[in-house]
């Protein structure tokens, strides 16, 4: 059977201020609608983007733990998202994202010793949904046909990224329908997989024209994943069958609780998907996903989502033209929680500005990725 799961613990630190402990990114009512109606989060995005690919009641969430009633209430039952409060996996403790993919793995395969599941992130825009469910769907059958396969979605580079993850195109994959004999264009044997390269490397890869942004997006078996840990990452793989052992059980949340927050600290691209592409028990397959692909990690990120006016300024949030006044300004953002102040600019350019009730950012719109650093330094009732 088919599942889904989306990773939504990010802690958004880049889009502080208006991103916060109690309130992260991917649940701020960010991203303007296209209909004209009220600002959508990242998570009911994601959500949404499954209709007609993944059953509902098959859909899960990975979050920490704090942000279950959070979400609860903005995708409970009686939204159009539907998300069931035993299809949130809440993580007592932040333990990065192969504990992450792990743990819904270990309850997947409890529940359907059959189970395929797709992980997808919380931080991303896709357009066309319609290309994008064609692809993961792709990425289904292929794992469906053969479970050893560790699926991950591939997008063109556009740019030498050092913060993304690397994919190395080699031979076209053979289905067992043979739909995708030698159209290395749809899925391929993945070569190598790097992650997060230096930027000299990451220029090369991106010149050589082989290489493929890892989108943080994959298909998997649940066994085939859990079995992938024992051999890979043992003390986690440990730990989680520890924990699915009490799945269903009147010490669930007593064993999450104790094992959870014990397992290490890291990501499954350094300890699955690298190890694995010499692991011959598995392969890994990329299929491209060609489309629009944005991951809104950063002010700039979202800025891309916003249509900027005559001189590029771009008004976002609560905040639009009616209660931005520009003047003799270009190239700047704004945005803003609080509909009713008025934030004024007056000969500025390329400027971030960022206003909350209780913090205001700003800042030039080069040094976006220093608001990490800057979140570090605040007290802890703004972070």
């Amino acid at each position: 059977m088919r599942y889904a799961m989306i990773m939504a613990g990010g802690a958004g630190t880049r889009l502080w201020p208006m991103s916060r402990q109690d309130l992260p990114k991917q649940l701020l009512p960010l991203i303007p609608a296209l209909d004209g109606g009220p600002p959508r989060s990242l998570l009911e995005i994601s959500a949404a983007r499954l209709d007609g690919l993944i059953d509902q009641d098959h859909r899960y969430i990975c979050t920490g733990e704090r942000y279950r009633d959070v979400i609860m209430n903005a995708m409970g039952p009686d939204t159009p998202s539907a998300f069931t409060d035993e299809r949130i996996l809440g993580e007592p403790a932040a333990r990065d994202t192969v504990n992450a993919v792990g743990f819904a793995a270990a309850v997947f395969a409890k529940l359907d010793p059959d189970a395929v599941f797709v992980v997808l992130t919380a931080d991303h825009l896709i357009s066309p949904d319609e290309l994008f469910r064609e692809r993961v769907d792709i990425g289904l059958k292929l794992v469906e046909q053969d479970p050893s396969r560790l699926v991950t979605f591939a997008i063109k580079p556009t740019y030498p990224a050092t913060g993304f993850g690397y994919v190395e195109q080699g031979a076209a994959v053979r289905t067992l329908d043979d739909a995708l004999i030698d159209d290395k264009s749809v899925a391929f044997s993945v070569a190598r997989f790097v992650e997060k390269p230096p930027l000299h490397r990451a220029q090369a890869y991106v010149e050589s024209g082989h290489f493929y942004w890892n989108s943080g997006m994959f298909v998997f078996s649940a066994k085939a994943f859990m079995g992938c840990l024992e051999r890979h990452a043992p003390e986690s793989a440990e730990g989680l069958a520890t924990i699915a052992d009490a799945w269903g059980t009147d010490d669930q949340q007593r064993v999450l609780d104790d094992v959870y927050p014990t397992l290490p600290k890291i990501s499954v691209d350094y300890a699955v998907m690298e190890p694995a592409a010499n692991d011959k028990r598995v392969s890994i397959v990329g299929v491209e996903m060609p489309v629009d692909w944005l991951d809104v990690g950063s002010w700039p990120s979202f800025g891309e989502t916003l249509t900027p006016d005559k001189s590029g300024n771009r008004h976002g949030a609560a905040s639009t033209s009616a209660n931005t006044l520009c003047a003799d300004s270009s190239d700047n953002l704004v945005a803003s929680s609080d509909p009713d102040h008025t934030i004024a600019l007056l000969g500025c350019e390329k400027l971030i500005v960022v206003h909350t009730p209780d913090a205001t950012l700003v800042m030039p719109a080069d040094r976006a990725q220093d608001v990490k650093d800057l979140h570090a330094k605040a007290p802890d009732n703004l972070k």
